[in-house]
């Protein structure tokens, strides 16, 4: 299937990527902003910095868990991650031309999540604490946060595949991801700002200007989330069933795998 071919029969499910991680960037900067910037009484009322990062991560965490069995999560797949895609392409479950455009998808709704978000809070949302979301490493500590950052992408991508390739537990998926994205907001944040994802990181760079380590962001997930692929493959982890989806709904076209759902019965078989 060709690039036009591929535009006109899934621009659907590129919309749906787009869309998905857009709603992701608001809602992260929403909650940041409520959090701990000064138009709101949060940042005074729990002045424990731990605490409202926890607050944060438990609504990121439920956020992700949304989106992902959302309707259009459940077509889509729900990647919201250029790492992920690239990483389901490797596996040989998502064709090329699907995975480019989806890639550009996230890039493109991660940053009108972040101009979303400026447009509702202006300088609440451009200017420190939340400095447009931009994702840094803890200061002096640059490899620290890609080592950091390769983790956690390749715990979380792991775990996907474990969760994916077990029948009995593969709707499970999207709670595990969304758990991981909660821990690791509340434990991890502090070493590089818990990106995992190359679009989201270059959504808030985008506008805050701040390019000095985006390259951790885009190398250090993507790195970790192929080398969990690595790790399976020698663990002799079959990956043979699984689909480019963390939820396979059955009322979902899936373009990863062909599916496609049974039609609606008519009256008569109904009555039947």
């Amino acid at each position: 299937m060709g690039p036009f071919q591929s535009l006109r029969d899934h621009w659907p499910e590129y919309l749906m990527e787009a869309w998905g991680l857009g709603v992701f960037m608001v809602a992260a900067g929403v909650s940041v902003v409520v959090m701990e910037s000064g138009i709101f009484p949060m940042r005074d009322l729990i002045g424990d910095a731990d605490l409202r990062r926890a607050i944060i991560g438990i609504a990121m965490g439920l956020t992700a868990i949304g989106i992902i069995y959302s309707p259009w999560g459940k077509q889509s797949g729900a990647h919201l991650n250029p790492a992920v895609t690239l990483t389901f392409y490797r596996l040989g479950k998502v064709a090329t031309w699907d995975a480019l455009f989806y890639v550009i998808a996230q890039f493109i709704g991660g940053t009108l999540g972040v101009l979303l978000v400026w447009g509702m809070f202006g300088d609440s949302f451009a200017q420190p604490p939340v400095n447009y979301l931009v994702t840094m490493p803890m200061v002096g500590r640059y490899w620290l946060a890609f080592i950091a950052e390769l983790f956690i992408s390749m715990t979380l991508m792991l775990a996907v595949l474990f969760f994916l390739n077990r029948s009995a537990m593969e709707h499970m998926t999207g709670l595990a991801a969304g758990v991981l994205v909660a821990l690791f907001i509340i434990f991890e944040a502090p070493l590089s700002g818990m990106s995992m994802n190359p679009a989201r990181s270059f959504a808030s760079s985008a506008f805050g200007g701040e390019w000095t380590y985006i390259w951790i962001y885009f190398s250090a997930p993507l790195i970790g989330m192929l080398s969990a692929v690595e790790i399976c493959r020698l663990m002799k982890f079959s990956t043979l069933r699984m689909c480019a989806k963390l939820d396979h709904a059955d009322d979902r076209r899936c373009i990863h795998c062909g599916y496609m759902p049974p039609p609606p019965l008519k009256n008569a078989e109904l009555d039947d």
